[in-house]
């Protein structure tokens, strides 16, 4: 038993919802229930809210921001108190990173050493980042003045994903609450304790009651009535596709609310001809396609090779897939835990029996493992008519598609509905500024996989992003309304 079993068994996992800045029960009682992915045990049993909640947390987000105890402050003065939630998150951290492990079945050593970390470190760059800038002055005739200002927009809605949670709670209310708005957070109902355990780490650093709300339960009770709440002035929302488009519909059909939405992807990494040291290159894609089983938007399920290079890689990658730990998710030497449900492990296991029906090649893995657990999976020859081209598996499982020239192998990259990010692979640097214009992806990585930094926009184009970007300055502006005060100075 590792030293985070022991912590595990006495951890207190929090059982209610923050609203108005008071723990409580949803309004009808119900609850439903937290299950650890790697057993299969009942973690705990939260409060299964509905409209009547979702009601009261923008009523006390509304009546936070109107009062200023937030809103009004100077960006200074939230910048000390998203400060102080930092070093809590840090204080914490062996805590959060075994109640997220335990939660998404995630393995504890990326908790300790990512997500955790990240969450503290992104809350704090808002936080700093928000006193550092200015609003402007237009230019204008002497008799007259321009003020061009930035104010928050007042009610944001932040709909979670369960892959990273903490992580992407940290992407959604750092700038949201560094601009001075008040948050309503409904996590992931497969994932929500972490969430639960921020709200409270938020208070003890000094967030006002009403400032930051967090509303447990499905996404038909919960995330619905926040996209059609007519007193939601904002939504950001982390998911798929298909739910990215109910937000469209839901904020149309309400009070045209600013959406922004980071969705599905099917991410390629292109190995162009004259690639070097290909071993590298496997090793770096078997990361970005195995790391977190797989559940992740940006992974580089797709691989684009080019003919010269197509086989070497494949033998390569297959060696890497082989040496992939797959284990408990508290144990510090697995790789990769179980999938975080039993309706995801049917989805991926799905797509994949359909990739081998349509006569993919299975280089290896292709199996479950023990448990919600599933083996890196390889499939070469995959051709842009294959499902498993197409659609997005958010699982191990990678395919490889031969590419007859440089150009060709662009083309097959950009042949998809998504655009969330790309990585390139070439040892010619012109190349690599040409070509890298030419992907479309929010992101492009060379001779690596990366999403940037907590410095650089994230988001997508066509089907994987609307409305904004995540990380970076550029996240403030979907959480603020530029207003002109023009003056008659005459």
């Amino acid at each position: 038993m590792s030293e985070y079993h022991k912590i595990a068994e006495k951890l207190f996992l929090p059982s209610k919802i923050l609203i108005g800045g008071e723990w409580r029960d949803a309004a009808s009682g119900a609850t439903f229930a937290t299950v650890d992915p790697a057993t299969g045990r009942t973690l705990a049993q939260l409060p299964a809210c509905a409209a009547e909640d979702v009601d009261a947390a923008v009523a006390s987000a509304r009546a936070a921001f109107r009062a200023g105890v937030w809103s009004d402050l100077h960006p200074s003065a939230r910048k000390a108190v998203l400060a102080r939630l930092a070093d809590l998150i840090e204080d914490n951290v062996t805590e959060l990173a075994v109640m997220e492990a335990l939660d998404a079945g995630k393995p504890i050593t990326d908790c300790l050493t990512i997500d955790v970390p990240e969450t503290a470190n992104c809350i704090r760059w808002h936080g700093e980042a928000q006193d550092k800038l200015y609003d402007q002055i237009a230019p204008s005739a002497p008799d007259a003045l321009g003020l061009i200002v930035r104010e928050p927009i007042g009610v944001v809605a932040a709909v979670l994903p369960w892959n990273f949670p903490l992580m992407m709670m940290a992407w959604k209310i750092g700038p949201a609450l560094a601009t001075g708005n008040s948050v309503i957070v409904k996590p992931a109902e497969e994932t929500s304790l972490t969430a639960l355990r921020l709200g409270e780490l938020a208070i003890e650093a000094g967030v006002p009651p009403g400032v930051l709300n967090i509303v447990t339960g499905m996404g038909p009770d919960v995330g619905e009535p926040l996209g059609r709440h007519p007193d939601v002035d904002a939504l950001t929302f982390t998911g798929s596709t298909e739910t990215g488009r109910r937000f469209l519909t839901y904020a149309a059909e309400s009070n045209m609310k600013e959406v922004c939405l980071e969705m599905g992807g099917k991410s390629a990494a292109v190995v162009l001809e004259g690639a070097r040291d290909i071993p590298k290159i496997a090793e770096i894609q078997a990361g970005a396609i195995f790391w977190n089983m797989g559940e992740n938007c940006t992974a580089n399920s797709r691989i684009i090779a080019h003919h010269s290079v197509y086989d070497e890689l494949i033998d390569e990658l297959a060696k890497q897939a082989k040496t992939w730990v797959i284990g408990d998710p508290l144990d510090p030497k697995t790789q990769n835990g179980p999938l975080v449900s039993d309706a995801h492990f049917a989805k991926v296991s799905g797509l994949v029996e359909t990739g081998k029906a349509q006569g993919a090649r299975l280089v290896t893995g292709g199996e479950p493992g023990e448990g919600l657990s599933f083996q890196p999976t390889i499939f070469a020859d995959v051709t842009p008519d294959l499902t498993i081209f197409r659609e997005e598996i958010f699982g191990p499982v990678v395919t490889v598609t031969r590419a007859d020239s440089d150009d060709h192998a662009v083309e097959l990259a950009n042949d998809s509905a998504y655009g969330l990010a790309a990585t390139l692979y070439t040892s010619d640097v012109r190349t690599a500024h040409r070509l890298a214009r030419r992907l479309h992806a929010g992101t492009v990585s060379v001779n690596s996989y990366s999403e940037g930094e907590i410095s650089t926009p994230f988001g997508g184009m066509k089907e994987s992003g609307f409305g904004g970007r995540d990380n970076g300055i550029h996240a403030h502006e979907q959480y603020t309304e530029l207003k002109t005060i023009w003056f008659d100075l005459a």
